[in-house]
Protein backbone atom coordinates (compact mmCIF):
# COMPACT_ATOMS: atom_id res chain seq x y z
CA UNK A 1 0.00 0.00 0.00
CA UNK A 2 2.84 2.47 0.85
CA UNK A 3 4.06 1.39 -3.03
CA UNK A 4 1.03 2.02 -4.48
CA UNK A 5 0.07 5.42 -2.81
CA UNK A 6 3.77 6.20 -3.18
CA UNK A 7 4.30 6.90 0.79
CA UNK A 8 8.19 6.67 1.94
CA UNK A 9 8.93 4.06 4.50
CA UNK A 10 10.82 5.33 7.37
CA UNK A 11 13.04 2.95 10.04
CA UNK A 12 13.93 3.90 13.49
CA UNK A 13 15.77 1.66 16.17
CA UNK A 14 15.49 2.01 20.13
CA UNK A 15 18.71 1.38 21.58
CA UNK A 16 18.78 -0.76 24.61
CA UNK A 17 14.49 -1.66 24.06
CA UNK A 18 14.23 -4.07 26.96
CA UNK A 19 15.71 -1.67 29.64
CA UNK A 20 13.10 0.26 29.24
CA UNK A 21 10.21 -1.71 30.47
CA UNK A 22 8.69 -1.52 33.85
CA UNK A 23 8.57 -5.14 36.10
CA UNK A 24 4.69 -5.94 37.10
CA UNK A 25 6.17 -8.69 39.54
CA UNK A 26 8.70 -8.83 42.37
CA UNK A 27 12.27 -10.11 40.91
CA UNK A 28 15.50 -10.70 43.09
CA UNK A 29 18.62 -10.93 41.55
CA UNK A 30 22.41 -12.21 43.27
CA UNK A 31 25.03 -9.46 43.85
CA UNK A 32 27.22 -9.52 40.50
CA UNK A 33 30.45 -11.16 41.51
CA UNK A 34 32.96 -8.29 42.48
CA UNK A 35 30.53 -6.23 43.60
CA UNK A 36 29.03 -7.81 46.34
CA UNK A 37 28.37 -5.85 49.57
CA UNK A 38 30.47 -6.39 52.61
CA UNK A 39 28.81 -7.29 55.41
CA UNK A 40 25.57 -8.03 53.15
CA UNK A 41 26.67 -11.06 51.14
CA UNK A 42 23.45 -12.94 51.83
CA UNK A 43 20.87 -10.02 50.67
CA UNK A 44 19.56 -10.10 46.81
CA UNK A 45 18.74 -6.77 44.86
CA UNK A 46 15.23 -5.98 43.60
CA UNK A 47 14.67 -5.52 40.28
CA UNK A 48 12.92 -1.80 39.36
CA UNK A 49 13.28 -2.30 35.65
CA UNK A 50 13.41 -5.37 33.19
CA UNK A 51 16.89 -6.57 32.10
CA UNK A 52 18.07 -8.38 28.85
CA UNK A 53 18.27 -12.61 29.62
CA UNK A 54 15.09 -12.01 32.13
CA UNK A 55 12.22 -14.10 30.54
CA UNK A 56 9.40 -11.07 31.55
CA UNK A 57 11.69 -8.13 29.16
CA UNK A 58 9.98 -8.42 25.92
CA UNK A 59 6.38 -8.42 27.31
CA UNK A 60 7.56 -5.62 30.04
CA UNK A 61 8.93 -3.24 26.83
CA UNK A 62 6.01 -4.32 24.33
CA UNK A 63 3.82 -3.20 27.29
CA UNK A 64 5.52 -0.09 27.58
CA UNK A 65 5.85 0.86 24.18
CA UNK A 66 2.24 0.06 23.47
CA UNK A 67 0.75 2.40 26.52
CA UNK A 68 3.26 4.79 24.94
CA UNK A 69 1.38 4.69 21.53
CA UNK A 70 -2.48 4.91 23.03
CA UNK A 71 -0.58 7.45 24.95
CA UNK A 72 0.08 9.43 21.29
CA UNK A 73 -3.11 8.99 19.89
CA UNK A 74 -2.50 5.59 18.36
CA UNK A 75 -4.81 2.83 17.50
CA UNK A 76 -3.62 -0.77 17.93
CA UNK A 77 -4.80 -2.93 15.01
CA UNK A 78 -7.04 -5.67 17.25
CA UNK A 79 -5.88 -8.37 14.26
CA UNK A 80 -2.13 -7.75 14.52
CA UNK A 81 -0.66 -6.43 17.93
CA UNK A 82 2.47 -4.98 16.30
CA UNK A 83 0.58 -2.57 14.29
CA UNK A 84 -0.72 0.47 15.46
CA UNK A 85 -2.33 3.56 13.17
CA UNK A 86 -2.70 6.75 14.17
CA UNK A 87 -5.65 9.44 12.22
CA UNK A 88 -5.68 13.22 11.54
CA UNK A 89 -7.47 15.70 10.47
CA UNK A 90 -8.40 15.48 6.24
CA UNK A 91 -7.26 12.15 5.86
CA UNK A 92 -3.78 12.30 7.36
CA UNK A 93 -2.44 8.68 8.25
CA UNK A 94 0.83 7.30 10.10
CA UNK A 95 0.95 3.99 9.97
CA UNK A 96 3.95 2.41 12.65
CA UNK A 97 4.97 -1.64 12.59
CA UNK A 98 6.86 -2.87 15.16
CA UNK A 99 9.18 -5.37 15.64
CA UNK A 100 11.22 -5.81 19.31
CA UNK A 101 13.19 -2.59 18.34
CA UNK A 102 12.32 -1.86 15.41
CA UNK A 103 9.94 0.67 14.01
CA UNK A 104 9.35 1.43 10.53
CA UNK A 105 6.33 3.64 9.78
CA UNK A 106 4.75 5.09 6.91
CA UNK A 107 2.09 7.69 6.07
CA UNK A 108 1.03 10.73 3.72
CA UNK A 109 1.83 13.26 6.05
CA UNK A 110 4.85 15.05 6.33
CA UNK A 111 4.72 16.92 9.29
CA UNK A 112 3.33 13.60 11.55
CA UNK A 113 6.68 11.73 10.36
CA UNK A 114 8.42 14.87 12.01
CA UNK A 115 6.06 14.80 15.35
CA UNK A 116 6.47 11.55 15.38
CA UNK A 117 10.43 10.97 15.43
CA UNK A 118 10.59 13.93 17.59
CA UNK A 119 8.47 12.32 20.29
CA UNK A 120 9.64 9.16 20.29
CA UNK A 121 13.41 10.75 20.80
CA UNK A 122 12.08 12.85 23.46
CA UNK A 123 10.93 8.99 24.95
CA UNK A 124 13.83 7.22 24.32
CA UNK A 125 17.26 7.05 23.61
CA UNK A 126 16.55 6.40 19.27
CA UNK A 127 18.40 6.20 16.38
CA UNK A 128 17.01 7.24 13.19
CA UNK A 129 17.72 5.46 10.20
CA UNK A 130 16.32 7.04 7.74
CA UNK A 131 14.35 5.86 4.38
CA UNK A 132 13.86 1.98 4.92
CA UNK A 133 17.06 0.26 3.01
CA UNK A 134 17.56 -3.28 5.12
CA UNK A 135 15.08 -4.53 7.70
CA UNK A 136 15.75 -7.97 9.40
CA UNK A 137 17.62 -9.49 6.39
CA UNK A 138 15.18 -7.56 3.56
CA UNK A 139 16.82 -5.20 1.03
CA UNK A 140 14.46 -2.34 0.46
CA UNK A 141 14.91 -0.23 -3.01
CA UNK A 142 12.48 2.80 -2.84
CA UNK A 143 12.46 3.99 -6.14
CA UNK A 144 10.42 6.32 -8.70
CA UNK A 145 8.50 3.13 -9.98
CA UNK A 146 7.94 1.49 -7.06
CA UNK A 147 9.46 -0.78 -4.50
CA UNK A 148 11.71 -3.84 -4.34
CA UNK A 149 12.04 -5.75 -1.60
CA UNK A 150 14.94 -9.37 -1.93
CA UNK A 151 17.31 -11.06 0.50
CA UNK A 152 20.50 -11.25 -1.46
CA UNK A 153 22.55 -11.04 0.97
CA UNK A 154 21.04 -13.57 3.03
CA UNK A 155 21.12 -16.13 -0.26
CA UNK A 156 24.34 -15.94 -0.39
CA UNK A 157 25.38 -15.98 3.18
CA UNK A 158 22.97 -19.36 3.17
CA UNK A 159 24.34 -20.90 0.36
CA UNK A 160 28.45 -19.93 1.69
CA UNK A 161 27.07 -21.65 5.23
CA UNK A 162 26.20 -24.95 3.46
CA UNK A 163 29.19 -25.13 1.37
CA UNK A 164 27.36 -24.56 -1.96
CA UNK A 165 28.16 -21.14 -3.27
CA UNK A 166 30.37 -22.96 -6.04
CA UNK A 167 27.22 -25.47 -6.93
CA UNK A 168 25.90 -25.12 -10.71
CA UNK A 169 22.39 -23.46 -11.08
CA UNK A 170 19.09 -24.91 -11.88
CA UNK A 171 15.76 -23.39 -13.81
CA UNK A 172 13.45 -25.27 -11.23
CA UNK A 173 13.47 -25.88 -7.77
CA UNK A 174 12.91 -29.46 -8.40
CA UNK A 175 12.20 -32.39 -11.04
CA UNK A 176 8.82 -32.02 -12.54
CA UNK A 177 6.30 -34.44 -11.24
CA UNK A 178 8.86 -34.94 -8.28
CA UNK A 179 7.21 -37.78 -5.64
CA UNK A 180 8.39 -37.31 -1.87
CA UNK A 181 8.16 -40.28 0.63
CA UNK A 182 9.50 -41.41 3.90
CA UNK A 183 12.33 -43.43 2.60
CA UNK A 184 12.13 -45.70 5.22
CA UNK A 185 14.47 -47.93 3.97
CA UNK A 186 16.93 -44.76 2.74
CA UNK A 187 20.43 -43.76 4.03
CA UNK A 188 20.12 -41.66 7.01
CA UNK A 189 21.88 -38.17 7.39
CA UNK A 190 22.59 -35.61 10.09
CA UNK A 191 19.11 -34.07 11.02
CA UNK A 192 20.56 -31.36 12.55
CA UNK A 193 22.57 -30.30 9.65
CA UNK A 194 18.65 -30.90 7.11
CA UNK A 195 16.96 -29.19 9.84
CA UNK A 196 19.32 -26.37 9.81
CA UNK A 197 18.36 -25.82 5.85
CA UNK A 198 15.09 -26.10 5.89
CA UNK A 199 14.41 -23.34 8.63
CA UNK A 200 17.09 -21.30 6.77
CA UNK A 201 15.26 -21.76 3.34
CA UNK A 202 12.07 -20.67 5.16
CA UNK A 203 13.34 -17.42 6.14
CA UNK A 204 14.13 -16.69 2.98
CA UNK A 205 10.12 -17.37 2.05
CA UNK A 206 9.78 -14.30 2.84
CA UNK A 207 10.45 -12.80 -0.39
CA UNK A 208 10.42 -15.83 -2.49
CA UNK A 209 7.12 -17.03 -2.75
CA UNK A 210 8.23 -19.42 -5.62
CA UNK A 211 9.96 -21.64 -3.32
CA UNK A 212 7.28 -22.02 -0.92
CA UNK A 213 5.84 -25.12 -1.80
CA UNK A 214 9.55 -26.95 -2.07
CA UNK A 215 10.88 -26.31 1.36
CA UNK A 216 6.97 -27.15 2.75
CA UNK A 217 7.61 -30.24 1.32
CA UNK A 218 10.82 -31.47 2.75
CA UNK A 219 10.07 -29.61 5.88
CA UNK A 220 7.27 -32.18 6.21
CA UNK A 221 10.64 -35.01 6.68
CA UNK A 222 13.11 -33.03 9.01
CA UNK A 223 12.49 -35.77 11.80
CA UNK A 224 14.57 -38.60 9.94
CA UNK A 225 15.51 -37.10 6.65
CA UNK A 226 17.74 -39.55 4.07
CA UNK A 227 19.84 -38.98 1.03
CA UNK A 228 16.91 -38.12 -1.04
CA UNK A 229 15.24 -35.22 0.84
CA UNK A 230 18.79 -33.91 1.38
CA UNK A 231 19.34 -33.89 -2.35
CA UNK A 232 15.94 -32.14 -3.21
CA UNK A 233 16.92 -29.78 -0.38
CA UNK A 234 20.15 -29.03 -2.08
CA UNK A 235 18.80 -29.10 -5.52
CA UNK A 236 16.66 -25.93 -4.11
CA UNK A 237 19.90 -24.38 -2.88
CA UNK A 238 21.09 -25.03 -6.73
CA UNK A 239 18.01 -23.15 -7.70
CA UNK A 240 18.71 -20.30 -5.27
CA UNK A 241 22.26 -19.97 -6.55
CA UNK A 242 21.00 -18.73 -10.26
CA UNK A 243 17.95 -16.71 -8.98
CA UNK A 244 19.81 -14.84 -5.75
CA UNK A 245 18.37 -11.55 -7.37
CA UNK A 246 15.11 -12.15 -7.63
CA UNK A 247 12.81 -10.71 -5.43
CA UNK A 248 9.02 -8.83 -5.16
CA UNK A 249 8.22 -5.68 -7.11
CA UNK A 250 5.37 -3.07 -6.27
CA UNK A 251 4.19 -1.10 -8.21
CA UNK A 252 3.53 2.98 -7.28
CA UNK A 253 0.04 3.99 -8.56
CA UNK A 254 -1.62 0.92 -8.41
CA UNK A 255 -5.33 -0.12 -7.94
CA UNK A 256 -5.49 -1.95 -4.85
CA UNK A 257 -8.02 -4.77 -5.25
CA UNK A 258 -7.52 -7.58 -3.32
CA UNK A 259 -8.02 -10.66 -5.00
CA UNK A 260 -7.37 -14.86 -3.95
CA UNK A 261 -6.31 -17.89 -5.42
CA UNK A 262 -7.13 -20.90 -3.98
CA UNK A 263 -5.82 -24.70 -5.45
CA UNK A 264 -5.00 -27.78 -4.03
CA UNK A 265 -3.54 -31.30 -4.69
CA UNK A 266 -5.64 -33.85 -4.53
CA UNK A 267 -3.75 -36.86 -1.96
CA UNK A 268 -0.32 -35.34 -3.23
CA UNK A 269 1.20 -36.85 -0.07
CA UNK A 270 2.68 -40.31 -0.85
CA UNK A 271 2.48 -41.47 3.03
CA UNK A 272 -0.77 -40.47 4.60
CA UNK A 273 -2.64 -39.47 0.89
CA UNK A 274 -3.74 -36.27 2.78
CA UNK A 275 -3.96 -33.50 -0.38
CA UNK A 276 -1.77 -30.00 -0.20
CA UNK A 277 -3.54 -27.06 0.05
CA UNK A 278 -1.87 -23.53 -1.50
CA UNK A 279 -3.16 -19.74 -1.61
CA UNK A 280 -2.24 -16.54 -2.98
CA UNK A 281 -3.42 -12.96 -2.35
CA UNK A 282 -2.31 -10.18 -4.92
CA UNK A 283 -2.83 -6.45 -4.29
CA UNK A 284 -2.34 -4.70 -7.40
CA UNK A 285 0.12 -7.05 -9.07
CA UNK A 286 2.11 -8.33 -6.57
CA UNK A 287 1.94 -10.92 -3.98
CA UNK A 288 1.02 -9.93 -0.60
CA UNK A 289 0.27 -13.30 1.27
CA UNK A 290 0.92 -17.07 0.11
CA UNK A 291 0.66 -20.86 1.51
CA UNK A 292 1.51 -24.17 0.78
CA UNK A 293 0.23 -26.39 3.69
CA UNK A 294 -0.29 -30.23 3.80
CA UNK A 295 -4.36 -30.34 4.82
CA UNK A 296 -5.10 -31.59 8.18
CA UNK A 297 -8.01 -34.32 7.09
CA UNK A 298 -7.65 -37.14 4.73
CA UNK A 299 -10.20 -35.93 1.53
CA UNK A 300 -11.71 -38.61 -0.36
CA UNK A 301 -12.23 -36.62 -3.63
CA UNK A 302 -10.51 -33.65 -5.44
CA UNK A 303 -14.21 -31.77 -5.31
CA UNK A 304 -13.40 -32.52 -1.43
CA UNK A 305 -9.81 -31.40 -1.12
CA UNK A 306 -10.39 -28.09 -3.17
CA UNK A 307 -13.20 -27.19 -0.95
CA UNK A 308 -11.01 -27.99 2.23
CA UNK A 309 -8.43 -25.47 0.66
CA UNK A 310 -10.99 -22.65 0.00
CA UNK A 311 -12.14 -22.75 3.85
CA UNK A 312 -8.44 -22.23 4.74
CA UNK A 313 -8.15 -19.39 1.70
CA UNK A 314 -11.25 -17.64 3.10
CA UNK A 315 -9.94 -17.76 6.61
CA UNK A 316 -7.04 -15.74 5.16
CA UNK A 317 -9.24 -13.50 3.39
CA UNK A 318 -11.37 -12.29 6.67
CA UNK A 319 -7.88 -11.35 8.45
CA UNK A 320 -6.71 -9.79 5.59
CA UNK A 321 -9.92 -7.82 5.28
CA UNK A 322 -9.62 -7.15 8.38
CA UNK A 323 -6.30 -5.74 8.39
CA UNK A 324 -6.97 -3.41 5.57
CA UNK A 325 -10.35 -1.49 7.41
CA UNK A 326 -7.99 -0.96 10.25
CA UNK A 327 -5.58 0.85 7.63
CA UNK A 328 -8.50 2.68 6.15
CA UNK A 329 -8.69 0.94 3.13
CA UNK A 330 -11.99 -0.90 3.30
CA UNK A 331 -13.08 -2.89 0.31
CA UNK A 332 -17.34 -3.12 0.83
CA UNK A 333 -17.51 -4.97 -1.95
CA UNK A 334 -17.00 -9.17 -2.18
CA UNK A 335 -13.44 -10.92 -2.22
CA UNK A 336 -13.28 -12.38 -5.50
CA UNK A 337 -11.26 -15.93 -4.69
CA UNK A 338 -10.72 -17.67 -8.05
CA UNK A 339 -11.10 -21.89 -7.95
CA UNK A 340 -10.24 -23.94 -10.71
CA UNK A 341 -12.89 -26.65 -9.41
CA UNK A 342 -16.66 -25.87 -10.53
CA UNK A 343 -17.96 -28.60 -8.36
CA UNK A 344 -16.39 -27.35 -5.62
CA UNK A 345 -17.90 -23.46 -6.22
CA UNK A 346 -21.31 -25.35 -6.83
CA UNK A 347 -21.06 -26.78 -2.91
CA UNK A 348 -19.74 -23.12 -1.90
CA UNK A 349 -23.23 -21.80 -3.08
CA UNK A 350 -25.69 -24.93 -2.75
CA UNK A 351 -27.08 -25.62 1.01
CA UNK A 352 -28.03 -28.79 -0.24
CA UNK A 353 -26.09 -31.88 1.39
CA UNK A 354 -25.12 -34.06 -1.62
CA UNK A 355 -24.13 -38.29 -0.76
CA UNK A 356 -20.29 -37.35 -1.54
CA UNK A 357 -20.35 -34.37 0.68
CA UNK A 358 -22.19 -35.02 3.48
CA UNK A 359 -19.45 -35.91 5.92
CA UNK A 360 -17.22 -32.97 5.31
CA UNK A 361 -17.10 -31.45 8.80
CA UNK A 362 -19.16 -28.75 9.41
CA UNK A 363 -16.63 -26.07 10.00
CA UNK A 364 -15.93 -25.91 6.73
CA UNK A 365 -19.41 -25.04 5.65
CA UNK A 366 -18.27 -21.62 7.28
CA UNK A 367 -17.29 -20.90 3.54
CA UNK A 368 -21.19 -20.89 2.75
CA UNK A 369 -22.12 -18.33 5.33
CA UNK A 370 -19.34 -16.30 3.55
CA UNK A 371 -20.34 -16.20 0.30
CA UNK A 372 -24.20 -15.80 1.37
CA UNK A 373 -23.30 -12.89 2.52
CA UNK A 374 -20.81 -11.24 0.86
CA UNK A 375 -17.88 -11.00 2.21
CA UNK A 376 -16.38 -13.26 -0.29
CA UNK A 377 -17.46 -14.88 -4.03
CA UNK A 378 -15.53 -18.24 -5.63
CA UNK A 379 -15.18 -17.93 -9.06
CA UNK A 380 -13.59 -20.27 -11.81
CA UNK A 381 -10.69 -20.06 -13.29
CA UNK A 382 -9.50 -21.96 -16.13
CA UNK A 383 -6.38 -24.11 -14.70
CA UNK A 384 -3.47 -22.45 -16.37
CA UNK A 385 -4.80 -19.13 -14.97
CA UNK A 386 -4.85 -20.38 -11.24
CA UNK A 387 -1.59 -18.68 -10.16
CA UNK A 388 -1.19 -21.57 -7.06
CA UNK A 389 -0.65 -23.77 -8.73
CA UNK A 390 3.26 -23.00 -7.90
CA UNK A 391 1.91 -23.62 -4.18
CA UNK A 392 0.38 -27.41 -4.55
CA UNK A 393 2.66 -28.98 -7.20
CA UNK A 394 6.21 -29.51 -9.01
CA UNK A 395 5.81 -27.90 -12.19
CA UNK A 396 7.84 -27.92 -15.83
CA UNK A 397 9.97 -25.09 -16.27
CA UNK A 398 8.38 -23.01 -18.36
CA UNK A 399 5.27 -23.39 -16.46
CA UNK A 400 7.08 -22.17 -13.11
CA UNK A 401 8.72 -19.56 -14.58
CA UNK A 402 5.58 -17.66 -15.93
CA UNK A 403 3.78 -18.34 -12.72
CA UNK A 404 6.98 -16.86 -10.88
CA UNK A 405 6.56 -13.55 -13.03
CA UNK A 406 2.62 -13.56 -12.75
CA UNK A 407 3.64 -13.22 -8.83
CA UNK A 408 5.65 -9.95 -9.24
CA UNK A 409 8.73 -12.23 -8.68
CA UNK A 410 11.29 -10.04 -10.79
CA UNK A 411 14.56 -8.61 -10.58
CA UNK A 412 15.32 -5.63 -9.56
CA UNK A 413 17.08 -4.09 -13.15
CA UNK A 414 14.18 -5.49 -14.99
CA UNK A 415 12.04 -2.72 -13.09
CA UNK A 416 14.49 0.03 -13.76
Amino acid sequence: MAAQNSWPIYQMDVKSAFLHGTLDEQVFVDQPPSYIKVGNEHKVYKLKKALYGLKQAPRAWYSRIEAYFLKEGFKKCPYEHTLFVKVGSEGKILIVCLYVDDLIFTGNDVWMFKKFKKSMMIEFEMTDLGLMHYFLGIEVVQSTNGYFISQKKYAQELLNRFQMQDCNPVSTPCEYGLKLNKDSEGKKVDNTLFKQIVGSLMYLTATRPDIMHYVSLISRYMESPTEMHLLVAKRILRYIQGTKQLGLFFKKGEKSELIGFTDSNFAGDQDDRRSTSGHVFMLGTCVVSWLSKNQPIVTLSTTEAEFVAASNCACQTIWLRKILEELHFKKDDATIIYCDNTSAIKLSKNPVLHGRSKHIDVKYYFLRDLNNDGTIVLKYCRSEDQLTDIFTKPLKAPSFQNLRNLLGVCMMQQQS
